[in-house]
């Protein structure tokens, strides 16, 4: 963190003080979840300094019948990969049941090319685990609450979000979806995540392939 008390100088130091934080807490044999692309160079510091191995937790929205952007649920990366969909809103817009199926399998495949892409191979079981997930921040809180739903419903062992940054309210709606947060600022007024970094620029998937294969030379994956 940089002297200013609301800000980080980037993502790889807000990552060494979120690790001091949650070192704290003293999980026994953690599996360190990073949010790509953003949230991989904060988990990586906190992998390393936990000594734990690091994988990334990908997500991909399903959307509602000729508006994808809308989503109605979402698709969660993992050996036995999650759905969570809004039954409700599923039903509002029209989506069938062999539309959600035929979506579910569309996504499935765009996961597995992601995947592939980052070079991770299978991805690693969080039944049982004891989980850290990381993102860079959390605006409105929409990809980390299913990102959580989904670890809840592969019977993670506990489950700790770990942020360095977040609104207040978001932290309170997901407190009840983990076991545990660690949340190093929580501006109020909030604006945006990247207002609270010296240096937001994107996270490339070259640093997220660098990131993955150095905490898998380190035999921590």
């Amino acid at each position: 963190m940089t002297d200013q008390t609301d800000r980080f100088t980037d993502r790889r130091s807000a990552g060494r003080a979120l690790a001091e934080a949650v070192a704290k807490l003293d999980i026994e044999d953690p599996l360190v979840l990073a949010l790509p692309r953003g949230g991989v160079p904060v988990a990586y510091e906190v992998a390393q300094r936990l000594e734990a191995p690091l994988d990334i937790l990908l997500v991909r929205k399903i959307g509602a019948p000729g508006h994808e952007e809308y989503g109605i649920g979402a698709l969660v990366d993992g050996a036995n990969p999650q759905i969570v969909v809004d039954e409700e809103m599923a039903r509002r817009v029209g989506a069938t049941p062999a539309y959600l199926e035929q979506e579910v399998e569309r996504q499935l495949q765009e996961l597995e090319r992601r995947r592939a892409a980052y070079r991770t191979g299978a991805p690693v079981s969080p039944t049982g685990r004891n989980i850290i997930l990381v993102d860079d921040g959390i605006a409105t809180g929409g990809t980390v609450k299913v990102a959580l739903q989904a670890l809840r419903k592969s019977d993670a062992a506990r489950i700790v979000l770990a942020v360095p940054v977040a609104p207040h309210s978001a932290i309170v709606a997901l407190h009840d979806m983990c076991d545990e947060t660690v949340c190093l600022l929580e501006p109020d007024p909030f604006y945006a995540v990247g207002a609270h970094y010296e240096d937001f620029g994107q996270t490339s998937d070259a640093e997220v392939v660098e990131l993955l294969s150095a905490a898998s030379a380190n035999g921590r994956r």
